[in-house]
């Protein structure tokens, strides 16, 4: 038996008026997502608990089965190891945006016009050539997809206690970064931080990558937000835990951390982007050819997330449809007598507020041994009448484990 995990980032939502008060979900023509949920089993599942907004590093964590409020170590070093930066024991890394500021440091656009990976590149290869003024002490930078960069640090007496200079939202000034505790670590890490933030700026502002994006009307990459500091997570991969195989087919290099450190095979498919273009049927492909060779797959689908955070209703209700057109491929290329197949969302990106929300996650497994409820369509308020009921996510991999017969027995 093989199972395959769809996760849809940040597919849920909240009901919108534009849509005629229906999610995006619900307004979606989805006849494949649908028939999964027919034939399957549904519920609502809390990424990390009820009513807490979920980062997707903590819910991709907690999807694979893991207590993310216990073991999460920042996210900075999954987006590091996402992106193939060796990362050590005593490293800090921390995820970053390359954003767009005025002169006095207040943040206009947090994503610096969701930058292209070619602006991106030329700009983070001038940055690689900056010197620290302390000589116990070195960093390495990459630019990961659109706007997404990543920070590591190295040194000896570095720490993680130290606060982020985005402020979350735009139309704030950039923060100062500080140490979270008295220790000397964290003061020198925020110095660090501080030196870098303004040594990149002062290269970003002027460069010619920048200028040539004024001139077409583009906002500058002019400054580099940092957040998430974090370290090498300590986790059991799958293969310890359940005796199996697994890969994953993501490109967002913060869900390819996590997906490394479960110990999953990292697959690259070509034309897959992170952004709504992206090609859907491409990943569809990978994924079952994944499952010749491994027991399980996690097919991560980044654009939904994109839509949302742009506020984009009519763009996310689109990319469900493509996800929906993804899914009928993989059904109509699986053995559905020896594959389970569920699919998710790894929390909920509201259009409305743009951002993550606490809200549930509709989640639908169909396969061979699935007791079927009810449910008719795929959606917040349909599965929430399912017979798995509500879950915490990190319930979702016992419970394909125990179909693929992967759960020992607890007890005599």
């Amino acid at each position: 038996m093989k199972a395959l995990l769809i996760i849809g980032d940040g597919m849920a939502d909240r009901p919108l008026k534009e849509l005629g008060w229906k999610t995006p979900l619900e307004a979606a023509k989805k006849p494949s997502m649908d028939h999964l949920a027919s034939v399957g089993i549904c519920g609502i599942l809390d990424p990390i608990a009820p009513g807490i907004p979920p980062g997707s590093d903590t819910a991709t964590l907690s999807l694979l089965g893991y207590d993310a409020l216990k073991v999460y170590p920042g996210r900075g070093a999954f987006e590091a190891l996402g992106w193939g930066l060796e990362v050590a024991e005593g490293d800090v890394c921390l995820r970053c945006n390359f954003a767009t500021v005025d002169e006095n440091l207040t943040v206009l656009d947090r994503r610096a016009g969701r930058i292209a990976e070619a602006d991106a590149s030329k700009l983070a290869e001038s940055l690689k050539k900056i010197k620290l003024s302390r000589k116990n002490a070195e960093f390495f930078f990459i630019n990961t997809v659109q706007h997404r960069a990543a920070l590591l640090l190295r040194g000896k007496g570095l720490s993680t206690a130290v606060s982020d200079s985005d402020p979350g939202i735009n139309g704030v000034k950039v923060r100062e970064i500080k140490p979270l505790d008295s220790s000397p670590e964290a003061k020198f890490t925020a110095e660090i931080l501080n030196e870098l933030a303004n040594k990149f700026h002062q290269i970003l502002k002027d460069h010619p990558v920048n200028k040539e994006r004024v001139a077409r009307g583009q906002p500058p990459a002019n400054f580099i937000l940092f957040r998430g500091a974090g370290t090498m997570p300590k986790i059991k991969p799958l293969s310890e835990l359940y005796g199996i195989k697994a890969s994953c087919v993501a490109v967002t290099s913060l869900v390819r951390g996590v997906c490394k450190v479960a110990g999953m095979q990292l697959l690259d498919v070509k034309g897959a982007t992170g952004t709504p273009q992206t090609d859907y049927i491409a990943k569809a492909k990978a994924a079952v050819q994944a499952l010749e060779n491994s027991d399980f797959v996690m097919l991560h689908v980044k654009a939904p997330d994109v839509a949302s955070h742009d506020g984009n209703a009519k763009q996310k209700v689109e990319v469900i449809e493509k996800i929906d057109n993804m899914l009928a491929y993989i059904l109509n290329k699986v053995d559905l007598g020896e594959t389970y197949v569920a699919i998710t969302a790894d929390h909920t990106t509201s259009c409305t507020t743009r951002k993550h929300e606490g809200d549930p996650v509709p989640l639908a497994i169909m396969g061979p041994y699935v007791r079927g409820d009810d449910v008719e369509e795929f959606g917040e308020r349909a599965c929430a009448k399912g017979g798995l009921g509500r879950l915490r996510g990190k319930h979702l991999m016992p419970i394909l484990m125990n179909l693929l017969c992967k759960i020992k027995k607890f007890g005599a």
